[in-house]
């Protein structure tokens, strides 16, 4: 990630159809979130495959998880990128990102042929286990991003703001007003240069993809009112856009711009996140489900590719963007605070998730509590994967339904 203009790009050493294949088995086999799919990528593709250094991978994740976006998929794109160049991220992209999509989309157009207590009790079942997985995402984010009374006085500061300024406004300002807090605090620190990865982008490319970021964020907005497929890019777009510290801050993000507006029920909202949990791959592909069933054409298989294709855009858009300037950037504490600020404000936004809408449309009575609560200790204490609480949850919301 040169700071030259001038410095030559890195050569690809591998093909398409090589990276296909690789992120195949990947998109096929990887469960358990974007921290395990890191894991993933690097003993399939740095240990195994040797695509690149340790030091070089460590540097390349460090940057995703600093953006905003989806820290795994952006990462695969990157190294899709380096390995074949433009047609290599796309592979990567494409073949990590499919298998959970294809899934999460027959799974939205069966749905509602679902009837009877077993199907009913399954969506239920769904619809409790989210409560678990998010209140796990928000005890361990809360740990490792809250560390200190201040970032927590900071993610409190951002559900008073969700209480009186609910919906998609009320997250931008409470991200903002806790970045100018970690500025403020200033606890920021330079990270240790690692290996240094060199990506086929030019320093013009970078800055025309960050054009094209901000452009399509403050305009998008301004013509969404003249066509439901403008309004439903750029809902998705705006989610994609917003997602700071984790794949599960995109919840509350989906939730203001498909839920509020009418377009997609609370209860077919929290099933299909709930399936999202059992699948493999990046849980983003959430939004092909979202797409498939929205209640305003268009849905179906066009409206699960534009949700798709519109919240992965931003997260890539700032990566091409950020890499010639990566290694200036990051020598910067001062955004570093910026960052921590951000980060503790999207604890408290998921907290403020966790109960509305996820508990209050999950959990009816103390039946469904105890059945969310056990879904959780498996979690917690257990260490069970995602998916095998999943199907316990099902089951479970199935017996629930025959009693």
């Amino acid at each position: 990630m040169s700071q030259d203009a001038e410095a030559p790009v890195r050569v690809p050493q591998g093909s398409a159809g090589e990276v296909f294949r690789a992120f195949l088995k990947l998109g096929l086999t990887s469960f358990g979130g974007p921290i395990a799919h890191l894991g993933y990528f690097r003993d399939e593709l740095v240990t195994r495959r040797g695509w690149l250094s340790d030091s070089a991978y460590a540097d390349l994740v460090a940057l995703c998880q600093f953006l905003p976006g989806p820290a795994s998929s952006q990462v695969g794109f990157a190294l899709g990128m380096m390995r074949a160049g433009w047609a290599g991220a796309i592979a990567a992209f494409v073949a990590f990102t499919l298998p959970s999509a294809l899934i999460l989309l027959v799974f939205a157009l069966s749905a509602a042929a679902i009837a009877g207590p077993v199907g009913t009790g399954t969506l239920n079942g769904l619809k409790i286990v989210a409560v678990a997985i998010i209140a796990q995402a928000v005890w361990g984010m809360a740990r490792n991003l809250c560390p200190d009374r201040e970032r927590a006085s900071i993610a409190l500061l951002a559900v008073v703001v969700m209480a009186f300024v609910p919906g998609a406004f009320g997250m931008v300002a409470a991200i903002g007003l806790g970045a100018l807090a970690g500025l403020a605090l200033g606890r920021g620190t330079v990270d240790a240069l690692g290996g240094t990865v060199a990506m086929p982008v030019s320093r013009a490319v970078a800055l025309g993809a960050l054009v094209a970021f901000f452009v399509l964020l403050l305009v998008l907005p301004l013509i969404a009112g003249q066509a439901q497929t403008l309004a439903v890019i750029d809902s998705f777009y705006r989610a994609g856009a917003l997602v700071f510290g984790g794949g599960h801050v995109v919840l509350p993000l989906l939730q203001a711009e498909v839920v509020q507006p009418g377009w997609v029920s609370a209860d077919d909202f929290l099933a299909g996140y709930g399936a999202a949990q059992a699948v493999p791959g990046p849980l983003f592909t959430f939004a092909a489900y979202l797409g498939a069933v929205l209640g305003p054409a268009p849905n179906g298989v066009v409206g699960a590719a534009l949700a798709l294709g519109a919240i992965f855009m931003p997260g890539f858009l700032l990566l091409v963007g950020v890499l010639p300037f990566w290694d200036r950037f990051r020598r910067m504490a001062s955004a570093q605070s910026l960052m921590q600020g951000a980060n503790a404000a999207v604890v408290g936004i998921l907290g403020a998730a966790l109960y509305s809408p996820v508990f209050i449309s999950a959990v009816g009575d103390l039946r469904d509590f105890a059945l969310a609560l056990g879904c959780f200790v498996l979690l917690m204490a257990w260490k069970a994967p995602p998916w095998v609480v999943v199907i316990v949850a099902a089951v479970g919301g199935v017996s629930l339904a025959l009693l």
